[in-house]
């Protein structure tokens, strides 16, 4: 379908369902992009940090394409992340999601080597120019170690390589000066901003975000979805009590034992515990070297889900 320009609303970032045996599980990834689209979300995002892109083989990739984008079936676009660490490999990732029929890309700037930022635009030129669909930059600085600057970014967004950009940056001052210079350069009803932190959306669409790809998306669509809407609607306090249970219900990111996983190991096991005990997939693994969730970390999960009123 055609990418809406901009793209506003929730566009949760999918984790992708696995078998015990690692392979990807697409009844499991179908019955998860269903849920999410009865949910009234505008988007969903493929292949992101929460859909363990990084973890997986290329084949599992197209795997992952193949499906979401038979189960959205033209309903609400898709969006495929295509991150990798350089130019060609970008561009390889980027045909193969154009073939799998997603309506739009995310990428990172390069990474594992230091790039600099006129070799940063390039790369993002050539993606645009080699693949032909709206593309998103990721400013994820944690993981590429890259801030994306409104110096770079704005340029690009200008001229059309650039749809959109997806901040996970986690500075908020940052986006804030990011969205004042979309805004006095007349490019936000061309230029997508959606935030990625699911714990200021309020904040965020206060300051002119178009829209957010929470996580937690995935385990509690809906929230978010009345979120957006009465942030939309200038309900500002019913906007602050649904994104304060919202905050209440991240905890799960937490359980996890640090003494024996990573923060990212512990959120993405949260995240597919939670959708385990909700019944939507049908094994919580992750992906290997993560380490799974402990039978206790597991039970803090089912509580707080229970705290946040999606189990009874």
């Amino acid at each position: 379908m055609s990418l809406p320009t901009p793209l506003t609303g929730v566009v949760p970032p999918l984790c992708t369902p696995l078998t015990p045996t690692g392979e990807v599980d697409t009844r499991s990834l179908t019955a998860l992009a269903e849920r999410l689209i009865g949910a009234g979300v505008s988007g969903l995002f493929v292949l992101g940090s929460s859909g363990e892109a990084a973890y997986l083989s290329d084949r599992r990739r197209r795997v992952v394409l193949e499906t979401v984008t038979e189960a959205a079936a033209g309903r609400v676009p898709v969006l495929a992340g295509v991150i990798d660490m350089t130019t060609e490999r970008v561009l390889d990732h980027a045909r193969t999601a154009v073939e799998s029929g997603v309506d739009g890309l995310v990428a990172t700037a390069p990474f594992y080597t230091r790039t600099h930022p006129v070799e940063i635009a390039d790369h993002f030129r050539r993606i645009r120019g080699g693949a032909g669909l709206p593309l998103f930059a990721y400013d994820i600085p944690a993981s590429v170690h890259t801030k994306l600057t409104p110096a770079t970014v704005l340029p690009l967004a200008a001229e059309g390589t650039l749809a959109g950009l997806k901040d996970s940056s986690g500075d908020d001052g940052a986006l804030r000066r990011l969205l004042v210079e979309v805004r006095r350069r007349g490019l936000h009803t061309s230029f997508s901003v959606l935030t990625g932190s699911e714990l200021a959306v309020d904040g965020a669409l206060l300051a002119g975000v178009h829209g957010v790809v929470p996580g937690l998306g995935n385990v509690d669509p809906e929230g978010y979805v009345r979120l957006y809407q009465h942030a939309r609607a200038g309900r500002w306090e019913r906007a602050a009590a649904e994104q304060d249970r919202l905050v209440a219900l991240f905890a799960i990111t937490d359980v996890g034992d640090p003494a024996a996983m990573g923060g990212s190991s512990s959120a993405l096991g949260a995240f597919k515990a939670a959708l385990h005990l909700l019944g939507v997939i049908d094994c919580p693994a992750t992906t290997p070297p993560q380490v799974p969730l402990g039978d206790a970390a597991v039970k803090s999960v089912r509580q707080l889900l229970e705290y946040g009123g999606l189990l009874p």
